[in-house]
């Protein structure tokens, strides 16, 4: 992860199975954040707070509002660019 003044850029390699809501909500009791960011490899889908669901894939962009969910699709790893703006409170 890299830390910049306004936001945390991260390299994420999510296994097939992967669950944000099972594997990272209830590890730190927090709702997702919004998040930018661009798939690398492999493919995941992400579910909006407003039921809104779409399936990514490598080389594709996306913008995410908070509470969200996120899963891989699929038997391969995803590896994720993640972009995630500061809270005062991180």
């Amino acid at each position: 992860t890299i830390e910049l003044p306004n936001v945390r850029i991260g390299l994420g390699h999510f296994r097939p199975g992967w669950v944000w809501s099972e594997h990272a909500g209830k590890q730190t009791g927090k709702d997702s954040q919004s998040h930018i960011g661009y798939i690398q490899s492999g493919k995941m889908a992400i579910e909006a707070a407003n039921g809104m669901r779409v399936e990514l894939a490598s080389g594709q962009a996306f913008e995410i509002g908070p509470g969200h969910d996120a899963w891989v699709v699929g038997n391969d790893l995803c590896i994720a660019l993640d972009i995630t703006v500061k809270h005062s409170d991180d």
